[in-house]
């Protein structure tokens, strides 16, 4: 793809992404009161605004998808040693999950909580793996960006 066919996309993504931003608010700002809002009762507008925002984030996680395999496979051609780099961080971000996964208990609330929520231990265990690899990734990413920057200072001595 040349650098117009890019940007356009980059554009119609961004627009996407934000109109579905706009969405997601007015769905989030009207869930607590659904049946108190005058356009549900007249016409079902929060049916709509509900689908038109799945039916937009849909396309969006579609057209990511597709643009990462365009890039991903130009850059395997273009890039010699590239797909060594990219299966190694894709077995590092593998590893991540499934240490985060082993390292999360499944029993971080009260029983009372769970049975009052409907949450089982094995749906607790999968919250609890997802919040410990949000903080490895938050963790590696600063780590990384120190590593950069500590080693380009280096480099300009």
């Amino acid at each position: 793809m040349n650098e117009k066919t890019d940007k356009l996309i980059t554009f119609v993504g961004l627009g996407i992404a934000l109109l579905c931003t706009v969405l997601a608010i007015v769905f989030a700002m009207n869930n607590g009161g659904v049946k108190d809002l005058w356009a549900v009762n007249q016409g079902g507008l929060f049916d709509a605004v509900y689908w038109i925002l799945v039916c937009l984030v849909a396309i969006s996680i579609i057209a990511i998808v597709i643009f990462l395999f365009v890039k991903l496979a130009n850059r395997f051609k273009t890039v010699p040693g590239y797909a060594k780099k990219f299966f190694i961080i894709l077995g590092v971000a593998i590893v991540a999950c499934v240490a985060a996964f082993l390292l999360a208990k499944g029993n971080d609330v009260t029983p009372a909580l769970m049975e009052r929520q409907d949450i089982s231990e094995g749906t607790s265990k999968f919250i609890g793996a997802a919040c410990i690899l949000v903080y490895i990734l938050v963790i590696g990413a600063a780590c990384c960006i120190v590593f950069a920057e500590v080693s380009k200072s280096l480099k300009k001595k």
